[in-house]
């Protein structure tokens, strides 16, 4: 999916089809109250609080945190193997619960370190308690680590795949008939998602493919379990939601996203969205955060609405000239659309046992002629 994420618009483009990752799909994946989405995690990290927040969190003894403490890289860290053990055998039950939902985030939906948990993880996981979401920060370390791999064309990806996955399958999965329990309290896309076989025999070729030649009828626009009835747009003067990550900020535009919430399609403005992406190193960045985070105070939101045409003809014409960096845009005039390209071809070998099914049918069914004929005989001599 590198390949195709346009680093221009931040976002995936697929054919005909531009795609984001929404902050209300992914507040709704992992059933975060809406009303914590306006409380960011918007601060640098910093190192001192590190030892206090690892012992608050696991509840542990300075010597004891001190001693499994090591050294990553620029980072502290502990490692997998000792929170697996306090998971297992700690005292208090509710403790093994947050050292497991801390597991969670350290190695799969912030993976910096290989088999451990770094000290930025474990900063914004003791803000948790705080009421702060961290969908923007993982959106963030998402888009952000996309873009470093679609630059250099290699690298390890060290955001949440698994949620990146599931949002894609979402977007590529047709519903015909709504299920009530979408509406229900307890109803969780995850876990029908994790219930769901999907198709493991299509090369990483095909994929390409099929995704260079997606047409606007291949997708689900607005996946079924999402309804959302507002939609965070911009903050403050920024025609555009900056996102701080742990490491780093990156501009993110919803309104190129409107399809996906079912509602029409205009041109964005992007201005000034270059300048959003930035690590936070040197010795400047610290004042691009507190922007960031002040314009966070002065969210703006609007309203579905859904009206006539999907999208403007200003969109259209502005989606053939944008810019477009990720993989060349074959010609789509004779392109098949998904469901055929997702037909298989039978191998030689599975041709070669369609033709023995059949012959072994046709046998069969001259056998049973042949008993008939038999028995008919058998009918006649008794007469």
């Amino acid at each position: 999916m590198v390949q195709f994420r346009n680093s221009a618009y931040k976002c995936f483009t697929f054919g005909e089809v531009d795609l984001v990752p929404t902050m209300e799909e992914y507040t709704t994946l992992l059933r975060y109250p809406k009303i914590q989405i306006r409380k960011t995690y918007a601060q640098v990290f910093s190192g001192q609080n590190f030892m206090k927040n690892l012992m608050s969190i696991l509840r542990m003894s300075e010597p004891w945190v001190t001693a499994r403490i090591q050294q990553k890289g620029n980072s502290k860290c502990i490692s997998r193997e000792n929170l697996r053990g306090l998971i297992l055998t700690h005292p208090d039950e509710r403790k093994r619960v947050d050292i497991f939902a801390l597991s969670i985030y350290g190695l799969v939906i912030f993976p910096k370190a290989l088999r451990h948990v770094v000290e930025a993880v474990i900063d914004l996981f003791d803000r948790l308690e705080k009421g702060i979401t961290p969908v923007p920060v993982i959106l963030a370390e998402t888009f952000r680590s996309l873009s470093t791999c679609r630059k250099i064309g290699e690298g390890r990806f060290i955001g949440c795949v698994q949620l990146l996955m599931v949002w894609f399958h979402w977007h590529f999965w047709k519903v015909d008939k709504v299920s009530y329990w979408v509406f229900s309290e307890g109803y969780s896309p995850l876990k029908e998602e994790a219930a769901i076989q999907r198709r493991e025999d299509i090369s990483e070729e095909k994929w390409i493919e099929i995704l260079q030649n997606l047409k606007e009828g291949d997708i689900e626009w607005r996946v079924y379990w999402m309804v959302p009835d507002e939609i965070m747009y911009r903050c403050c003067d920024f025609e555009w939601v900056p996102l701080l990550g742990i490491w780093g900020a990156i501009g993110y535009i919803p309104l190129l996203a409107l399809r996906q919430y079912k509602s029409r399609q205009f041109v964005p403005t992007t201005y000034r969205l270059a300048q959003c992406e930035f690590s936070f190193k040197g010795a400047h960045y610290k004042k691009k955060v507190r922007e960031l985070s002040d314009a966070w105070k002065q969210t703006r939101w609007m309203k579905r609405l859904a009206i006539g045409s999907m999208m403007t003809p200003e969109y259209d014409v502005w989606f053939k000239k944008k810019v477009n960096d990720n993989v060349p845009r074959p010609s789509l005039e004779n392109a098949q659309p998904m469901e055929e390209q997702l037909q298989v071809a039978p191998s030689e070998l599975e041709i070669i046992k369609q033709h023995f099914e059949k012959k072994s049918s046709e046998l069969g069914e001259k056998i049973e002629q042949l008993e008939e004929e038999k028995m008919h005989l058998r009918l006649d001599t008794d007469v």
